[in-house]
């Protein structure tokens, strides 16, 4: 069967439903590919730090009710390193910007919902996604839905599949530029049934390791631990995660955990990815098909929504002046923004990670860094504006 859009998406995540929602405000026809089903992309529980401009985006669109409701506005994060507390006024460094807490899957929740009651098309469960004629003016997608082959033509694929996806390698090879790094050690990640045992993220370096706090509701927080991330998951009992939780995160003035029943654990290998040019022909990549950031800085979701606003721009442009010279220029603008955030996620793991072949003067050079940003007004506003994010035009 065949079928006719303006531009197809592949991927159902963040980046994928933005674009598809960001055009159809400009009145440009796009169809969502999904290998998933709704019920999965919509269950599956992932961090959701939402930068200020994110926030503002999905406000201006007015997907912002429920994340009103439902999220949790922080003006600061927490540095804690030999046993003491270090707030970083992140409302005050940066003249007004904070952080929103609120889960990426219901972000996802929230722009399905939203597709669909413009009338848009997502199609879930689909299979055997292949791409044709990229470097053509007019692209096709192959795939299978509901059992039945078929093939959308398309005057703009946009790869919004993640790493694994089918987008980033219907780019030739010698085209790719590709830049990795993978880091010694992953993340012992845990959902816990418990009342937060903090106000705002707590990021700690500690001589076992670094450890993170994290609230996702009233009643359910995220936390995480370093770890060998050749581990096997069963090799940690519940005690043994909170008995780390506890040495890591402990204080001189005996701050408590609060605890309960942990109802999930896995471990996360972390790496930094980044293809060059995010773009070829006619199709061009967003989100994790385009790069990958270690989550320390909790940039991922962030990186993906600064990519496809950039895109939906230069495609209403293409539609409504007949001008091309943004959708030339997607892949500069974006890797402007993204090295710069691949060096934030870099910086911030850096600080707070021991390395398996560290030693006193590696630590010491991660202690200095430590006290100098947290006592410099200079220091702590670049780990500020950062981590609050930078307007989308940077």
């Amino acid at each position: 069967m065949d079928m006719r859009t303006r531009v197809g998406i592949i991927g159902a995540g963040p980046a994928g439903l933005m674009l598809s929602l960001l055009l159809s405000m400009e009145g440009i026809d796009s169809l969502v590919l999904e290998s998933r089903s709704r019920e999965e992309i919509e269950s599956t529980i992932r961090a959701g730090v939402l930068e200020q401009g994110t926030v503002d985006l999905m406000t201006d669109i007015g997907l912002d009710e429920r994340m009103q409701q439902e999220g949790a506005v922080h003006h600061g994060i927490e540095l804690r390193f030999d046993g003491e507390a270090h707030r970083i006024n992140l409302y005050e460094l940066t003249n007004g910007r904070a952080i929103t807490i609120y889960p990426q899957h219901e972000v996802i929740k929230d722009f399905v919902a939203a597709r669909l009651k413009q009338g848009g098309d997502i199609l879930f469960n689909v299979t055997d996604v292949q791409l044709s004629d990229v470097a053509s003016s007019q692209p096709h997608i192959h795939f299978v839905y509901e059992q039945e082959q078929m093939e959308l033509q398309c005057d703009f694929i946009a790869g919004c599949d993640g790493f694994h996806g089918v987008s980033r390698s219907s780019i030739p090879a010698e085209k790719q530029n590709v830049f990795t790094r993978s880091y010694p050690f992953g993340w012992l990640g845990i959902l816990m049934q418990a009342p937060p045992s903090t106000h705002e993220l707590i990021y700690t370096y500690h001589e076992r390791g670094f450890a993170l706090v994290s609230t996702r509701s009233p009643e359910l927080q995220r936390m995480y631990i370093q770890c060998d991330p050749q581990d096997d998951i069963a090799n940690w009992s519940d005690t043994m995660i909170l008995e780390e939780l506890q040495a890591r995160l402990a204080t001189t003035d005996n701050w408590k955990l609060l605890v309960g029943p942990i109802i999930q654990k896995s471990i996360l290998a972390m790496r930094s990815f980044v293809i060059e040019p995010m773009q070829y022909g006619r199709l061009f990549l967003a989100g994790d098909a385009a790069h990958i950031v270690p989550p320390t800085g909790a940039k991922g979701l962030n990186l993906a929504i600064a990519d496809v606003r950039h895109l939906a721009r230069a495609i209403t442009l293409f539609y409504q002046q007949n001008q091309t010279h943004l959708l030339e220029a997607y892949s500069t603008t974006c890797l402007r923004r993204v090295w710069r955030t691949e060096h934030f996620s870099w910086w911030m793991t850096s600080m707070l990670h021991r390395f398996p072949d560290d030693d006193a003067f590696q630590q010491r050079m991660q202690r200095a860094q430590l006290d100098y940003t947290v006592s410099s007004r200079a220091a702590a506003t670049s780990l500020a504006e950062n981590y609050a994010g930078l307007p989308f035009h940077w």
